[in-house]
């Protein structure tokens, strides 16, 4: 009995590890990349390092905070928390603040956050408690189906003005269900109306569609100018980088380098090595995502821990997808390394998590 207590108690110390130390790398990658584009806007180099900072410190104590609560809380709080998502979603398109084109933000006071970061986590919340509510034995088709269409409000909100976070959350959800049902030909039907609801949305917004075409060809364009310069920054890194600090795409070549393009900086001032060892940092992370979902002591702990890993996932195979141009430009941050206050703080609180799945692990 004091054996399990004690093991109820100790979080995964390698989780913890994988976690701090993309928090460190991202605010040395974050002050290295950002210092020039500080010091022209706001004449202080460190400005998009110190508001980094502060979020990350917020989140580490909210992440140390959450890992000691009883994750069965957090999923009775679902609906509500649900609900929540759902209204200030709704605020953005209302009243939400707009940057370089893109309706994202709610203002209070001084402060800005992005309601999309929010959703993300009550998406994973309300998916472990509808699914641990819902009886084995009727998990088919429709059972799937309604599962998913519980997504379809809020992934209309965020996605009339964030896309990509629509696709997470709809890649979240099935990836959930998916974890939760033991059959595998349901999802083909799945994934060929989840491909028609995406060509919608597309279709929905004609920015959206001039993105594919300057995928196919950004030299055409003049919107493809981001994405050629982030492949100029990877390709003169070559295999060991300029060295931290040293980067000359950073200059203004990149716009707005410390958002989603911060890959390619890191890419071409630590070089392909740089690069991949950030990849397998990524991997490691999300691989002890995985461990934890696995060894949850229930179903709601497994499909926590596997939500926040699906999460993890695409987020980080979609941000290096659009640097390297593999796929169409979505506006996707790289977790912990690119700049966002809301980002930062919601991640650490999923890892808090998934720590707190940890603590609660069965022998």
């Amino acid at each position: 009995m004091e054996s399990r207590k004690k093991k109820e108690k100790t979080a995964d110390g390698l989780l913890i590890f994988l976690v701090l130390l993309l928090v460190v790398c991202g605010l040395i990658f974050l002050y290295s990349t950002s210092a020039y584009n500080g010091r022209v806007k706001f004449h202080d180099s460190a400005y998009y390092f110190k508001k980094q900072l502060f979020a990350t410190s917020l989140g580490l104590m909210g992440m140390y905070l959450v890992s000691f609560m009883d994750y069965h809380f957090l999923v009775k709080m679902a609906p509500f928390l649900y609900g929540v998502s759902l209204l200030l979603s709704l605020a953005v398109l209302l009243f939400g603040d707009e940057y370089n084109g893109s309706k994202r933000w709610l203002s209070l006071g001084p402060l800005s956050f992005q309601p999309s970061e929010f959703a993300k986590v009550a998406v994973i919340l309300l998916l472990a408690w509808v699914i641990t509510k819902g009886k084995e034995e009727n998990r088919g088709i429709l059972y799937m189906a309604g599962r998913m269409a519980i997504l379809l409000p809020i992934v209309g909100l965020v996605g009339t003005n964030n896309l990509s976070t629509a696709v997470i959350i709809l890649g979240i959800g099935v990836i959930l269900i998916f974890v939760s049902n033991p059959r595998y030909l349901p999802f083909v039907g799945i994934g060929g109306v989840g491909v028609v609801f995406i060509g919608i949305f597309l279709g929905m917004a004609s920015y959206r569609l001039e993105r594919l075409a300057i995928w196919r060809n950004p030299e055409a364009y003049e919107k493809g100018f981001q994405t050629i310069q982030g492949l100029y920054a990877i390709g003169s890194g070559g295999i060991f980088g300029k060295g931290l600090g040293s980067s000359l795409q950073k200059l203004g070549f990149v716009p707005e380098a410390q958002n989603d393009m911060i890959f390619s900086i890191i890419c071409e001032e630590t070089g392909l090595a740089g690069g991949c060892l950030v990849i397998l940092v990524f991997g490691l992370l999300i691989w002890r995502l995985m461990v934890t979902a696995t060894h949850a002591q229930d179903l709601c702990g497994s499909l926590l821990a596997a939500g926040i890993m699906a999460h993890m996932a695409i987020q980080v195979i979609l941000n290096i997808a659009v640097v390297t141009n593999t796929i169409p430009n979505t506006g996707i941050t790289l977790p912990f390394i690119s700049y966002g206050g809301t980002s930062v703080l919601f991640l650490l609180g999923e890892m808090g998590i998934a720590l707190s799945v940890s603590r609660r692990r069965k022998d």
